[in-house]
């Protein structure tokens, strides 16, 4: 399954994410994969299309994180699937 996942960078630890990051890579468990993000130009935001079949890693990967950012996980569905699903019932 596809998942966006907002991130919200916490206060003044933009560099610290960025960092990290250098440093240790995403720390993405085995079956977590990451696609693609976008950064808000404030900083405040990161924007990860992620896929994953097992939503506990994602727990597990947030824990590496946590303390400089929050997460909000939503599944999502590509606009060419849902395309096809719904011209079905047109």
């Amino acid at each position: 399954m596809l998942f966006m996942v907002v991130e919200r960078f916490k206060d003044g630890k933009t560099k610290e994410i960025y960092r990290r990051f250098q440093e240790k890579g995403r720390m993405m468990p085995e079956g977590l994969k990451y696609v693609d993000s976008w950064v808000e130009v404030n900083f405040d935001r990161c924007f990860q299309l992620m896929e994953c079949d097992d939503l506990r890693l994602f727990q597990e990967w947030i824990l590496q994180w946590q303390d400089l950012g929050e997460f909000e996980i939503i599944p999502v569905v590509l606009s060419k699937q849902t395309a096809e699903i719904v011209n079905k019932t047109l």
